[in-house]
């Protein structure tokens, strides 16, 4: 199993990343006029390679609707956190600026703010398809001065995945909804006693998962509990509450009873790809709490085909902390095309987004990545809906799911979250200190903009 890469290697690798981000796409001032460059985030994995497909069938499709423009795919492969650093290397000068980039919702609010972005309202204004998305999608890339700058390709919904095979020798249900985190803890340790050569359980944790540990991991306990990152009626950050408290204190007690991976596996880079290339699909992980678009890494051609998932892995919702109401919990985010403000072809730029965005299109790429919906017409197609085993599933946690506080600090909120989550998961911090070191950094991500609960 791969190993936690040291620090000196991490900051090596981050820096080559973003030297060869720069090399490899020209953009800005330079651009060629009847070209237009697409940068995108590409998967670790090699043999994952659903986007590059997609895209592929889209530039052909545009190129065929426009004579003598062209396509220019450039994509960014790297894990989660060193993908948005390279991205805004990218961004800052038109040199390299790409003329359209696939923005992660948790972070679109910092680059507008930064001034990395160009507002899209001109644009939507004349398309007639932007009236059949939700409008919880639109805001997703709503900045605070009300302006539009991305358009969403879809959105997602967590829950939690366990292996019914492994369910069988441990004696628990194929059927298995846990109504409380005690009861998601019990199985864990029941398959930790009965089935001891797998993995009884997977939390996402730390640094080196970056978004995948904050909320497939940390927000999905916290948002259990009723407390919240972030009061919107005091327009406030909030302190470590209890709530913030016990969702650490889960994470702690994954880690410390050793129910989750080796804390060397768990704090990898490619822990996500880990798990759903080799510990899910081999049978070595019990549970697994994640999100709804797993399946893209199983469907045919996808390099890691398991035509089984749908018949040996159950689907169960994240219950809340002691059951309370509304019983169930999600988080929602999902990705966005945004046009940088530096791009030399922002109008060829908005063309291709349209031709992404049909509606069949549109519904291909929610099939092929296991996205959910965000457009209305797509989610009312029996098509969709029977398209792949979990979509409803998925699609029914949209009514008790959470958006994470779109606001410009949240990328740093959140990196002050990983930091401590990882000082619980190695032992090396008790839960009160790492509450307090939350504390002291998210005054100084946000100004003191904090309330006490």
């Amino acid at each position: 199993m791969p190993v936690r890469p040291t620090a000196a290697r991490t900051a090596f690798l981050a820096t080559a990343l973003a030297a060869s981000a720069l090399t490899a796409c020209g953009g800005g001032s330079d651009s060629d006029p009847d070209t237009v460059r697409v940068s995108f985030k590409q998967s670790t994995d090699n043999s994952i390679h659903v986007m590059d497909d997609y895209l592929a069938d889209i530039k052909k499709q545009f190129e065929k609707a426009n004579p003598g423009k062209k396509v220019e795919l450039v994509p960014i492969k790297a894990p989660d956190s060193e993908y948005y650093t390279k991205l805004q290397q990218m961004l800052r000068s038109a040199k390299t600026a790409p003329d359209l980039v696939y923005e992660d919702t948790f972070l679109i609010n910092s680059d507008i703010t930064s001034g990395y972005l160009k507002p899209l309202d001109a644009y939507l204004a004349k398309w007639p398809d932007w009236n059949r998305f939700i409008d919880t999608a639109k805001a997703a890339a709503k900045a605070e001065d009300g302006k539009t700058y991305g358009v969403p390709d879809g959105t997602d919904t967590r829950g939690l995945w366990f292996d019914k095979g492994i369910f069988a020798k441990a004696g628990l249900p194929a059927d298995w909804q846990p109504k409380t985190w005690d009861e998601v803890l019990d199985a864990a340790r029941t398959i930790k006693r009965r089935v001891p050569d797998v993995t009884p359980l997977n939390v996402y944790t730390g640094k080196p998962a970056g978004e995948a540990a904050t909320m497939q991991g940390f927000e999905m306990l916290l948002y259990g509990t009723g407390d919240r990152l972030y009061d919107d009626s005091a327009k406030k950050w909030v302190a470590g509450s209890q709530g913030f408290e016990d969702a650490l204190s889960f994470v702690e007690t994954v880690y410390r009873e050793k129910l989750g991976p080796d804390v060397s596996t768990a704090l990898d880079p490619n822990i996500q790809t880990i798990v759903r290339g080799d510990l899910l699909p081999k049978g070595k992980l019990g549970i697994d709490l994640d999100g709804s678009w797993l399946p893209q890494d199983w469907l045919p051609g996808s390099g890691h085909e398991w035509p089984e998932w749908s018949s040996e892995l159950g689907l169960a919702y994240m219950p809340t902390q002691h059951g309370q109401a509304p019983g169930k919990v999600s988080m929602s985010g999902g990705w966005t095309w945004a046009v940088p403000a530096k791009a030399g072809n922002p109008d060829l730029a908005f063309e291709f987004v349209k031709t992404m965005q049909t509606k069949a299109n549109a519904q291909k790429w929610y099939v092929a990545n296991s996205g959910i919906s965000v457009r209305e017409d797509v989610a009312a197609d029996p098509a969709y809906a029977k398209a792949q085993p979990g979509i409803k599933f998925f699609t029914d946690l949209v009514a008790s799911t959470h958006y994470r506080p779109a606001y410009p600090a949240y990328p740093r909120v959140s990196t002050a979250i990983q930091e401590a989550m990882e000082g619980v998961t190695t032992g090396d911090v008790s839960v009160e200190d790492a509450v307090k070191g939350y504390d002291d950094s998210l005054k100084e991500a946000t100004d003191n903009q904090v309330i006490e609960k």
